[in-house]
Order: C-alpha cells, then sequence, then structure tokens
C-alpha cells in the first residue's frame, strides 16, 4: 500500500550494531488524541515543582523535561529515542547519506585515523589522499588518543570553512601536510565491481536516500565491464539498515513484479501494511523508479546474498524476502535480528520523537525481531573458523528488545561459554603486531566468505561451517 508511505514520510528501519541507527521521517503528525491520566501527570509536575524549587543548587528547567522525555522514551525499547536539536540534525545526515566534511571513508589503526578511501569526487580525492595513508594531526590536535568519532567531529563543520589534515604516507616514508576545504559529501552506500570473468560483487554497506539511485549506476557499470554475467554476489555483511522503501526497491530489483517483500503490523492503521515488489511501494521522494531501467536478466542471474551478525533491519528485510521467494541462496552467519520499525513524528522545526510503531515480518509470515534470518549455507568469517562471532552484539542481547512476538528465545549457556573462550583468543590477538590483527578487506582476494559465494554460484565444493549452528527460540517459560 505505496499510498500510505507518501502520507507517512520515511519510514525506515536501522540497528543499535556499533553504528548509526537509521529510522524513518513522517512528515505529518497523528492528530488522535488518546485519555491523559491526570493523577500521574500532577505527580510529574509536582516532582518537577520539588527539583526546580528545593534541589541542593539551581537546574536548567528545559534540561529537566528534555531529560524527562528521554528517559520515557528510552525505557519503552533499544530503538526509540527522542531528538533533541543536536541529535536530530545527525539524524538527518545519517538518512540522507549526506554531510559536510572532506571526504573520506576511515578506520582506526594504532591510535591514528587510516584512510579506507577517499569519496571520488570529493575534497579528499582532489586533495590526492589515498588509500593507506594516516592522519596524524587536525589542525593543531594530534590524532593519537583521540576516538574515532571525535577525530570525524573535527573533520566535519561547515560548508567552505578549511581543516589542516597532517597526513603519513607509509609507501613512500613521508609526512606532509595538506589544506582541504569542507564542503557537502555525498556518501557512497553502494560498492562493486567484477571480480573474475562472468561474476560480480556488489556491497551495500547502508540504505540510505541515494542508495537506490548508485545500486542502478554500479550494476549499469557491472554489466558494460561484462554482460554476459554467470552469478552475482550481493554483499549486505555489517550493513546496519536504513530506510525501508530503498530495502522494498532493492529487494523489487531481483523479484517478480508485485511479489509481497515485507509486511509491518502495529496499533495503528498505517502500521499495518503490505509492501510488494511493486513502484508504487518503492518509488523515490521524487516519484522515480531507478531500476525500472536495469537489465531483464538481473531477475533470473543465479544469486547469492552474503550477511553476518552485523546485518540488520532493511538488510534482514532484503535476505528475508529473496530467500522466502527462493530468489538467492543466503550465505553466511544468523543476522542481528532487529524486526521492527521506527517512525520519526515530529515535535517542533528541529526535535522530534523516533518511536517504534511496529513488527516486520517476511513474505511468509516471519517474524525476525529478536532471532534474525538463518542462512541457508552457514559460513565462518575465515578458513580458520569464526573466532570472535560469539562476542557480536544481537538484538537479543539489547536491554529492553521487544520479543518477536512469535515465542520468546532463552539464554543460551553455550553461547555464554563460547564467549568466554572468545574473550581470551582475543586477549591473546592483541599481543601481536596490527598488522597481523586486521581482517581481509571485504571484496578482496582474501575475503574468504566472498571466495565461497563465488564457488556456490560456479558449482563448486563450499567450505560450510563445522561449527555454527541456528539461534532457536524457545517457548517463553510461564
Amino acid at each position: 500500500m505505496g499510498h500510505k508511505l507518501k502520507i507517512t514520510g520515511w519510514i525506515a528501519l536501522g540497528a543499535l550494531a556499533g553504528a548509526l541507527t537509521t529510522v524513518s521521517l513522517q512528515t505529518v503528525a497523528r492528530n488522535t488524541l488518546t485519555p491523559l491520566p491526570l493523577e500521574e501527570l500532577q505527580q510529574l509536575a509536582a516532582v518537577f515543582g520539588m527539583v526546580k524549587s528545593d534541589y541542593v543548587e539551581p537546574v536548567d528547567e528545559k534540561k529537566l523535561i528534555t531529560d524527562a522525555i528521554s528517559g520515557m522514551v528510552a525505557s519503552l525499547d533499544p530503538h526509540s529515542q527522542y531528538f533533541d536539536k543536536k541529535s536530530f540534525k545527525e539524524f538527518r545526515e545519517g538518512t540522507s547519506g549526506k554531510f559536510v566534511g572532506v571526504g573520506i571513508e576511515i578506520t582506526q589503526e594504532d591510535g591514528l585515523v587510516k584512510v579506507v578511501s577517499p569519496i571520488e569526487g570529493s575534497p579528499a580525492f582532489r586533495a590526492g589522499l589515498k588509500t593507506n595513508d594516516l592522519i596524524t594531526k587536525i589542525d593543531d590536535t594530534a590524532v593519537k588518543g583521540l576516538t574515532l568519532n571525535e577525530a570525524v567531529k573535527r573533520m566535519r563543520g561547515e560548508p567552505n570553512t578549511k581543516v589542516l589534515l597532517t597526513i603519513f604516507r607509509k609507501d613512500e616514508n613521508r609526512t606532509f601536510p595538506v589544506t582541504i576545504t569542507r564542503e557537502e559529501i555525498k556518501q557512497q552506500s553502494v560498492r562493486g565491481k567484477v571480480v573474475e570473468p562472468g561474476y560480480a560483487w556488489i556491497r551495500i554497506s547502508q540504505f540510505q536516500e541515494r542508495t537506490v539511485d548508485d545500486f542502478a549506476k554500479k550494476i549499469d557499470e557491472v554489466y558494460k565491464q561484462d554482460p554476459k554475467l554467470k552469478g552475482l554476489v550481493l554483499d549486505l555483511r555489517n550493513d546496519p539498515g536504513g530506510l525501508l522503501n530503498a530495502a522494498v526497491a532493492i529487494s523489487a530489483a531481483f523479484l517478480p513484479e508485485n511479489v509481497t517483500v515485507v509486511s509491518t503490523n502495529g496499533q495503528t492503521a498505517e502500521s499495518k501494511q503490505i509492501l510488494k515488489a511493486t513502484v508504487r511501494d518503492y518509488m523515490g521522494r521524487d516519484g522515480s523508479d531507478a531500476i525500472k531501467s536495469l537489465p531483464v536478466t538481473l531477475k533470473k542471474i543465479p544469486l547469492v546474498v552474503l550477511v553476518n551478525e552485523g546485518s540488520a533491519s532493511a538488510s534482514e528485510i532484503v535476505a528475508g524476502a529473496l530467500q522466502d521467494h527462493k530468489r538467492a541462496t543466503i550465505m553466511g552467519s544468523q543476522t542481528f535480528g532487529k524486526g521492527s520499525v521506527q517512525t520519526f513524528r515530529p515535535l517542533g522545526p528541529d526535535t522530534g520523537l523516533k518511536i517504534t510503531t511496529s513488527r516486520y515480518y517476511t513474505p511468509s509470515g516471519r517474524s525476525i525481531q529478536a532471532k534474525g534470518i538463518v542462512p541457508d549455507v552457514m559460513l565462518d568469517d575465515t578458513e580458520e573458523g569464526s573466532p570472535y562471532a560469539a562476542l557480536r552484539m544481537r538484538e537479543a542481547d539489547l536491554e529492553k528488545h521487544l520479543t518477536s512476538g512469535q515465542g520468546e528465545e532463552k539464554k543460551d549457556p553455550a553461547r555464554e561459554k563460547a564467549r568466554e573462550q572468545a574473550m581470551k583468543r582475543l586477549e591473546e590477538e592483541s599481543r601481536k603486531p596490527a598488522s597481523e590483527r586486521r581482517p581481509p578487506e571485504f571484496g578482496s582476494e582474501k575475503d574468504f566468505q566472498l571466495q565461497q559465494a563465488l564457488n556456490q554460484l560456479k558449482g563448486k565444493p563450499v567450505l560450510v561451517s563445522k561449527t555454527l549452528t541456528e539461534r532457536k527460540e524457545e517457548s517463553k517459560d510461564n
């Protein structure tokens, strides 16, 4: 029911998986009113008055009210949140895929900021920054000792302002300064390439406003490079989610028209929806249909979807839809298990409420909340196994998480024991040099799971995990 999407605005999903939690934007608030509990509200007002008048030192009454709202919303579940002015701005940047900065994808190495890749066409790209460059100083501040988030905040700023980066380039063994003028950056959530003749790899790192357009462009590039593709790997590992219509569109690119992609159900009429592989249910905010021009063979090409514990929400919708319709082989490890939808309701020009409004269900009616998508083929992280998989956070580990509504997952003593063993291995591993600890990059020749996905497409033997098992849900104890 795509017309409902237009009324409510952006509906989206995301995970608390060490990354941004993406949500929805609803352009109009519901005008239905429920009876208010007057006695409890009188108590709230009385407490507010006592704190204001009797506390040991003066308090900011606006902060008191903001904290009260935040506490009330945070008590619901891990994904509902009150946005003040600052967090609202960060949220908008996250779902739009736009921000003001220098334009580099980064990670941390030995306490420094490492350039994973400059974003094509960005100020950093034009300034000549390269993959593996290390940033040692941002303006006059040494990077050593800063968290990655602190470093990011120092590199971001207002458009047309300058930032001075000190770069150490390993392969040239030199340090040099680069002054870069900040500008609006459009993040790239889609990467891809022909990995070998006949086989391509497409990676989606997050479902943002630009993702569907970028996906369509990347598919076109791949087909121009190799018009006779025999197989495709869709990589959703560590994709924390994002916009719902983007997930529906990516699913629709591979599925027959008008089949069900996902359904949602909650208290309100607008939360009860069935979204299908049809343009009215995924069209962009401008009414565009980016996948319309994709090659027709995309709907039939042999497909493998790679997932892991970091694949959440919107990426789980795609994996679940393609699995239920038997359109793809899902490979990897069991996903995060975020099966809830958040809606953003504005409270003012720059504040609002992100609230969980429904659970979502795969086409066969499965709720994956607190469980996740179980791959058709379980794969370890490396040829040696998945030594740290037990340490990865999932929805069921979060406090106050919603249940699936289809049975409750019990604590798994074996998993707790595996966590203890993984912690010991991690301590031992941390003593090794950084170069030996670095995991292979997704999409590289050393990407073990990608190689197994290619073997699956070619009909070759796959090294299936001997240790990973499905996390079962059991009936709730009474």
